[in-house]
């Protein structure tokens, strides 16, 4: 419910702090003493369009504020908003035409606040935020007055299986010749990288391979003269390092501080013959085949033309063969594929037509019933020759079915009913709305509802009548109703009068919650224009009478 609503410098009223209460809340006040101006300032907080002439005269800004005492919905979840404490809806307009919109101290865009507004108020009596005139809504409504919605959610999953067939098999059987291409292409690629008979880290050997053989010659030099200085050479250092040691020995019998050097230089010794070793094997490499350089340069040329198609080095060159035979293999299953897409598709898609057939059958039904009690509460609103549809065409199958929902009404007898979104009167309007909220109040979610103008051009027996329904509406709903008519007024549950005041500042709104007493006061001046004892007494009268047992609504 809507717990609270904060206004400060919007149109005439400076500041201004409204609670209401559970069930039926009335406001009453003389004409131009700001009551629509309290539904404007609500309407702003739940998205409607900014007007920078809504500042109060001599402001900067204006700023509304709107608590409700309601679970999250689904909009504040996706949101990641936390509203355990309820919801605050704030909004704010400077005079340069900035606005700003916050839910629970979060910046939202404006799109955002009215869905969420939407969720949580509808304004009956104006063209905005009445959740009725979508048809969307309607239909979602007929659904949920019927129990149609199990149903509903059925065929909405199944619609969404054959979409999803659909497109894999439009993916799977769309240009037959490109894909005929396509498996050329990823056999010859596939053979091409396997006749190349690849290994990995074979181009960084045969690389180094290659500078050897450049430069054989100078290595082959190099190789054969340090094997001379080395081993084989007249005073080759293998020699003169074991005549070293020979003399060091006989240094150490006599001074055994050589010692540590003759370890060094025995040690040193093997050393020298591993290494003489193999450079022998390196010296003898060098008397290879000089013809082998003419291949390597061939196999590396063969890799560098596959690394230009297929990827950087040899593993890039492999990994595309992967990935090349892997889409091979799911191309050539694709026919089978197919084939099970399409005995699937069609048991599904007759599924999913039989289901929206049905639902329409049913939708049939719950429309004219709707019909007949909607008609029937019109008459009691001074609306006896209104007619009243729920109109059902045939539209293309959706995740909602096959049908187009639409409310459609006329005020004149013989007229067609026209769909309900292009009434244009205020007080018809809400009375529609009035009738409709009454027979759909059991599914409608929506928790808050207000009611502008509901007693435009009505009186007397209606007007007891539009104040009984709307009594019955508090029972699952918070109302509020802005009335100028006593029968309205004397059946609410909380009674908040309107009046517009003055000071050197200008003109102001304040706002007072009537006691039993005042209230018997106000219902006598909207009686009669005055409050005398025969004002006095028939409000008396209004605020205790009790419905008779025909009165009371079913």
């Amino acid at each position: 419910m809507l717990m609270q609503l904060r206004i400060r410098d919007f149109a005439i009223i400076d500041t201004l702090a409204i609670r209401f209460e559970p069930g039926f809340n009335v406001l009453t006040g003389e004409t131009g003493a700001g009551k629509s101006i309290i539904v404007d300032a609500l309407s702003l907080t739940l998205g409607a369009r900014a007007q920078t002439d809504a500042i109060r005269t001599g402001k900067n800004e204006t700023t509304v504020e709107a608590y409700f005492d309601v679970p999250a919905g689904p909009h504040l979840e996706r949101l990641g908003i936390p509203s355990e404490n309820g919801v605050i809806l704030r909004r704010n307009l400077s005079s340069g035409g900035k606005s700003r919109a916050y839910v629970n101290d979060t910046m939202v865009n404006v799109q955002t606040l009215l869905e969420i507004g939407r969720s949580l108020v509808d304004i009956h009596g104006q063209h905005e935020h009445q959740s009725l005139l979508f048809t969307d809504n309607q239909r979602t409504m007929l659904d949920a007055y019927g129990k149609l919605l199990d149903e509903r959610t059925e065929l909405e999953g199944m619609f969404h299986e054959v979409q999803s067939l659909k497109h894999e098999l439009s993916t799977l059987t769309s240009n037959i010749r490109e894909k005929e291409q396509r498996l050329d292409l990823l056999k010859f690629q596939i053979s091409e990288i396997d006749a190349a008979s690849l290994k990995a880290g074979e181009k960084e050997a045969l690389t180094e391979e290659r500078a050897i053989l450049a430069n054989f010659a100078k290595l082959k030099e190099l190789a054969d003269s340090a094997y001379l200085l080395l081993y084989s050479g007249e005073g080759s250092s293998s020699e003169k390092l074991s005549a070293a040691v020979a003399m060091i020995k006989e240094i150490s019998r006599i001074d055994h501080g050589v010692a540590e050097t003759l370890d060094l230089l025995e040690s040193a010794l093997p050393l020298v013959e591993d290494a003489t070793v193999s450079l022998r094997r390196h010296k003898d490499r060098y008397d290879g085949d000089p013809q082998r350089l003419e291949s390597i340069e061939e196999r590396l040329d063969l890799i560098k033309r596959l690394e230009k198609k297929y990827g950087e080095g040899i593993e890039g060159i492999l990994k595309h063969r992967d990935g090349a035979a892997e889409e091979l293999e799911r191309l050539t299953l694709s026919d089978e594929r197919v084939r099970e897409l399409e005995n699937e598709l069609a048991g599904k898609d007759k599924r999913l037509n039989d289901l929206a057939s049905r639902l329409s059958v049913k939708r049939k039904e719950v429309a004219k019933k709707i019909a007949y009690s909607v008609k029937g509460v019109l008459g009691e609103l001074a609306m006896e020759k209104a007619d009243f549809a729920v109109g059902i065409k045939p539209a293309p199958l959706s995740s909602t079915g096959m049908d187009g929902v639409e409310f459609l009404f006329t005020a004149n007898k013989g007229e067609p009913p026209k769909p309900l979104s292009r009434v244009a009167s205020g007080g018809e309007l809400s009375r529609i709305m009035l009738a409709l909220k009454g027979t759909l109040a059991e599914v409608d979610s929506i928790p808050v509802l207000i009611f502008d103008e509901v007693d435009a051009g009505i009186g007397g027996r209606t007007a007891e009548s539009v104040g009984r329904r709307l009594k019955n509406l508090a029972k699952r709903h918070q109302v509020l109703c802005i009335t100028h008519l006593p029968q309205i007024a004397a059946m609410a549950d909380h009674h908040i009068m309107i009046e517009k005041g003055e000071r050197k500042e200008g003109v102001y709104v304040k706002l007072k919650k009537l006691s039993p007493k005042e209230r018997e006061e106000e219902i006598a001046r909207m009686l009669s224009g005055k409050v005398t004892d025969i004002s006095l007494r028939h409000a008396r009268e209004l605020l205790g009478r009790e419905l008779r047992p025909q009165e009371k609504l079913i």
